[in-house]
């Protein structure tokens, strides 16, 4: 964040995070803090920088990398040098957060684990992110989203009944451990305006699939056995319909899902007017949740019938405006282009040195006090003159010569 920035005109304005982290589980972490006005500075290894930036091999940062690290700086930091050393401990004495997520047994073996952390700068929370909790039998193990979406239990409950495990499409196991990582930092970070101390922050990927899919252990408590696939069912497998529609069209996602939960049927009975059959609201086959979940596949055959004259947005329109929960299946291309979430902010347009003009996500998380523009991921070193001057007052003399000796 620009150091001119007006106290308090964030919401974590005047916290700054160095920041070791790399692919996505650490950098979505970052990001979110970066998004919410801290000085995220990310320390990179000086000749290839973030593992993730080369992911598209043409010669600039992936977009992978641009979409996991907006508004953050860039500074390099051989970490295996002596030197490189020294300068990261001084970064260290005025940092409030480190985070990394090497493998592990990295950060220790550089000289940089909990305690050496802590001994630096006691009052700097240190964060880490690994696959499992140190304690585990896995705990030596490498891990990436869909490990931790496997041994999470998420593919356990994802897929058809009679089918494989699948891999949700969603990265929980990355971007859903860097969030929990972000609550957790924020949360030491408010114990710290009491305590005066940092603390140490551990999040495994495990750990927080295991949370994700906290909802089935609901039904392994009431079955006694594991929760198991139930396609588009809900987890607790008790509400029909619960389905996605194939809609009017021919495209791979012209589909609307359409769930009826299972409370009263006020929502069932709603359907069955937009579509025309009210003749079967005292139907014994539908008159409960129980009911219509005993008799699902006559409620998709009534109901699949009526939505395949519809395209997707119109199914989505007629039953919402009804009171019945449905949602068009958008596609990436769809939700990009889509004119109210650009207005909104939730699609930005931001100019990338070396790419140019790039559209990417924004901040989902609306604030009244905190408004920070996205800006674009930094290059490698991009900030390395503004940040080692600013924060250890280095000239560009030594700075040149740091860079010779391969210290940065």
């Amino acid at each position: 964040m620009d150091s001119t920035t007006k106290p308090g005109s964030t919401a974590l304005q005047g916290v700054r995070v160095l920041d070791l982290t790399q692919f996505e589980a650490g950098t979505s972490c970052t990001e979110t803090l970066a998004w919410m006005g801290a000085d995220v500075i990310k320390v990179e290894e000086p000749k290839r920088g973030d593992q993730g930036r080369v992911q598209d091999r043409n010669g600039v940062d992936s977009a992978y990398f641009i979409l996991l690290n907006a508004n953050k700086r860039s500074i390099t930091c051989n970490l295996k040098s002596e030197e490189g050393r020294a300068l990261f401990r001084e970064l260290v004495k005025t940092a409030d957060v480190v985070i990394e997520n090497f493998a592990p047994g990295v950060i220790e073996r550089l000289g940089f684990g909990w305690d050496d952390i802590h001994a630096i700068n006691p009052r700097t929370i240190f964060a880490q992110i690994k696959g499992y909790g140190p304690d585990s039998p896995y705990s030596n193990f490498l891990s990436f989203d869909m490990i931790a979406q496997a041994v999470g239990g998420a593919m356990s409950l994802t897929g058809d009944a009679d089918g494989r495990p699948l891999r949700p499409g969603v990265t929980i196991g990355d971007t859903g451990t860097g969030l929990h990582c972000a609550i957790g930092i924020l949360g030491a970070l408010l114990q710290r305006t009491v305590t005066g101390r940092g603390q140490r922050v551990q999040v495994a990927m495990q750990d927080a699939v295991i949370n994700f899919s906290r909802i089935a252990f609901a039904t392994q408590a009431s079955t006694g056995k594991p929760a198991p696939r139930t396609g588009n069912q809900s987890v607790l497998a008790t509400s029909a319909p619960s389905e996605s529609y194939k809609c009017k069209g021919d495209g791979p996602n012209d589909y609307c899902f359409i769930y009826i939960s299972r409370a009263p049927s006020e929502q069932w009975n709603s359907l069955l007017k937009v579509i025309g059959r009210e003749d079967l609201r005292e139907d014994p086959r539908f008159m409960t949740p129980r009911s219509r979940w005993e008799n699902c596949a006559e409620v998709d055959a009534l109901v699949a019938g009526w939505v395949a004259q519809h395209d997707k947005r119109t199914v989505m329109q007629l039953l919402g405006e009804a009171g019945v929960p449905a949602g068009a299946v958008f596609d990436t291309e769809e939700l990009q282009n889509d004119e109210h979430l650009r207005k909104r902010g939730m699609f930005v347009t931001v100019d990338h040195a070396a790419r140019g003009p790039f559209t990417m996500p924004g901040f989902p998380v609306r604030m009244s006090d905190t408004q920070v523009p996205v800006t674009a991921a930094p290059l490698l070193g991009q900030h390395n003159e503004q940040v080692y001057a600013e924060l250890l007052g280095y000239t560009p003399d030594q700075l040149a010569a740091m860079r010779e000796r391969k210290a940065i």
